[in-house]
């Protein structure tokens, strides 16, 4: 593996100054300050700013609304968009769905919507996990019942995130309640305007929004129905496999730990317990002084360097337990002062700590919850074989007996 530098060409470093001045005008304390009130994740300025250099779909041929960057143009926008915290969520789900809609859906609804896709006026939002459901996606229950031309939908689904702010949700239903749970299953791209929709705020702990969508008796016309019917989860695993970044080869340019994305929210917390540590107080003393703080900070820094360095499904997980133990540590050294929110005045790095601490609690879950990536890595990277839980059915081969003695015919 190679750790080196990418030396940049004169069009590649000339790339990322046009980036970095484009950003500097787009991405302004009022958009962070707009995203701490909504907690969005989308700001329609800039995303409409991007959509016109094509930055939205930055792979795409420019004939057909992207940029046509090279993987190393589009790895210096993807890191210049981290750097100065722009909000992408939408942006980023879009693209992930559409690689689906692209292939499954009927060849005039994907030729409609992509110019619009790359132009930002329509985005695309993920509509699987259920007030009941937990992370067994396929264990779907919001109904899907053909009548002629047309599917009505009746359930609901809760963290449906950018919902209130796209024109489309990426819908997984159940088609055929008598089927196995995988195979009675049928992927839509819902309108959210349709009647019957009904969308629902709710606020999570991190100050994100997210959203709990309805749907009563919703009429989806066939044509927003991708892939064949009860074959849904043939259209899914694309994306789910994509947000839990399985099968993904970012060409060695991409973050080593998929957990990465999370611990970014850690730098600048840490950035701001540093500052405060090496601030003097009234009697000239520095909690650097202390050596049991500087052990801390050592300890925090060296933990978000490992799991920084931690490859595949490990270091999602690792990111997250880091991100929450080290934020928790941050709070508990700072005190008052690494509970002040963002914008208040006196808080360290503008309230970095604050964010970490909260952001951290929904880690464990986004993108897949950490139980989920706990079972890949025993099943996919340890061989382990899949557990068995009391009370699940156990198939013996004939004679054999089963653990309470009895023979199994």
């Amino acid at each position: 593996m190679d750790f080196g530098l990418v030396a940049l060409t004169p069009e590649q470093a000339a790339f990322a100054a046009d980036v970095r001045q484009f950003l500097d005008e787009i991405v302004t304390d009022d958009v962070h300050v707009r995203e701490r009130e909504t907690g969005d994740g989308f700001n329609a300025e800039v995303h409409l700013a991007l959509a016109s250099r094509g930055w939205l779909t930055p792979g795409w041929p420019v004939e057909e609304g992207g940029a046509g960057l090279d993987p190393v143009c589009r790895r210096i926008l993807e890191l210049e968009l981290e750097r100065r915290r722009t909000p992408m969520v939408t942006a980023n789900v879009t693209n992930m769905i559409w690689k689906a809609v692209d292939r499954y859906a009927e060849p005039d609804l994907r030729d409609d919507l992509k110019p619009k896709v790359a132009a930002g006026t329509v985005r695309l939002c993920l509509g699987y996990t259920e007030p009941d459901g937990g992370s067994d996606i396929a264990a779907a229950k919001v109904r899907a019942v053909r009548d002629g031309e047309e599917w009505v939908v009746n359930g609901s689904k809760m963290f449906t995130t950018g919902a209130h702010n796209c024109q489309y949700t990426f819908l997984i239903t159940r088609t055929d309640p008598e089927a196995p749970k995988h195979r009675g299953l049928t992927m839509f791209l819902v309108p959210l305007d349709l009647p019957g929709v009904e969308i629902q705020g709710i606020r999570a702990f991190s100050g994100e929004r997210t959203n709990i969508v309805y749907y009563d008796d919703v009429r989806v016309p066939d044509r927003y129905r991708l892939g064949a019917v009860n074959d849904g989860w043939s259209v899914l695993r694309g994306p789910l496999d994509e947000e839990h970044s399985i099968g993904l080869d970012g060409g060695g340019l991409s973050d080593l730990s998929i957990g990465h994305g999370f611990m970014r929210v850690l730098e600048p917390a840490l950035d701001a317990a540093m500052e405060w540590a090496l601030t003097e107080r009234p009697d000239g003393s520095r909690p650097a002084d202390d050596p049991s703080v500087v052990t801390r900070l050592a300890r925090i820094a060296v933990d978000l360097e490992c799991a920084t360095l931690t490859p595949g499904p490990m270091g999602r997980v690792r990111g997250s337990d880091v991100l929450v133990e080290a934020a928790a540590d941050l709070v508990d050294l700072l005190g008052p002062l690494g509970l002040l929110a963002p914008g208040t005045d006196a808080a360290p790095g503008d309230g970095a700590v604050d964010h970490a601490h909260r952001f951290a609690q929904g880690t464990a879950t986004y993108g897949g919850t950490v139980e989920v990536f706990r079972t890949i890595i025993a099943q996919h990277v340890l061989g382990l074989p899949r557990p068995t839980y009391p009370g699940s059915r156990t198939f013996l081969p004939a004679g054999r007996r089963n653990p309470s003695g009895a023979v199994q015919s």
